[in-house]
């Protein structure tokens, strides 16, 4: 991971923009999952770290417009970008880092190139569909699946698929792999999301249903309130609702256990990811993990 923030260092400096620099050092690193995921992949070769150092800059700079899009004013617990600096500034780097990362993207293989860039295209288009979805009371698990996919797990899937084309490993069980660790990470951050507190979170507590996201457990908690409540649910939908009425939804998915029913499907999808790569325990213990953080 030295290796790969050193080559970060290096990406950003060549961009020769003490603006860029500057505002890149703001940025919190996070969890960095997709690098530790090249490494772990295709560690001993060489242009690993580099590999890893340019799918951190995609993934950076999706973020950076994601809040944007989401008006959000904080990320990983500090001010975002955009709040500091503006909307303009933050889309404007975004640009940048994608920009650097396609830049130094068309030194690899043919194969690896078009397997991120078009995870790049996917993911934009993920973007999409959820400010889309927020429009309205999403009721179908399928469709928002599909958006998770394309907005989350693409760029994880891609990754994982690349690092297998680099070493030569198994690349349809490696972007299995990839892709359902994806899902699965953002449905327990969605789950997160509704059952952490705004200290652990770094944001508001149930802050993706203010914004007008439906994630899985409201989606089945919609399919087995009565109709009132069914329609006192959607009223609350992309508002800033009560203390009182955040507890209501709350104690109603308790009683139904969609929160459990949520972290089921996370876990199914965790255990075809173990089973594709079953022979190798790191990467059996990033799931492990992932899996096992508290809700």
């Amino acid at each position: 991971m030295q290796r790969v923030e050193e080559e970060l260092t290096r990406l950003i400096k060549e961009i020769d923009y003490d603006e860029v620099t500057k505002l890149f050092s703001m940025l919190s690193g996070g969890k960095r999952l997709r690098a530790k995921l090249i490494l772990k992949i295709a560690g001993e070769h060489k242009d690993a770290p580099l590999l890893a150092a340019i799918v951190e800059l995609i993934h950076g700079a999706s973020l950076l417009h994601d809040d944007v899009i989401d008006d959000a004013m904080t990320r990983r617990g500090v001010a975002s970008v955009n709040a500091t600096e503006g909307s303009k500034m933050s889309i404007m780097l975004g640009d940048v880092l994608y920009s650097k990362a396609f830049t130094e993207l068309v030194a690899f293989d043919k194969e690896i190139a078009r397997v991120i860039s078009s995870s790049v295209t996917a993911l934009s288009k993920g973007e999409m569909m959820d400010v889309k979805m927020a429009e309205s009371f999403n009721t179908d698990e399928e469709k928002y699946l599909n958006m998770l996919y394309l907005k989350t797990a693409t760029l994880i899937e891609a990754a994982a698929k690349a690092s297998a084309i680099l070493v030569d490993k198994d690349v349809q069980k490696h972007a299995l792999y990839g892709k359902n660790l994806g899902l699965s990470f953002q449905i327990i951050d969605d789950i997160l999301d509704i059952t952490s507190d705004e200290k652990t979170l770094g944001k508001p507590a149930m802050n993706d249903f203010v914004e007008g996201k439906c994630t899985l457990p409201y989606i089945y908690l919609d399919k087995v309130l009565n109709r009132e409540e069914s329609q006192r649910l959607k009223s609350s939908h992309a508002k800033n609702i009560s203390a009182s009425e955040m507890e209501w939804i709350k104690t109603k998915m308790q009683e139904n256990k969609t929160i459990e029913k949520s972290f089921e499907l996370a876990q199914q999808l965790s255990n075809e990811a173990q089973v594709a790569v079953s022979d190798d325990k790191e990467l059996v213990g990033i799931l492990e993990t992932m899996i096992k953080r508290s809700y």
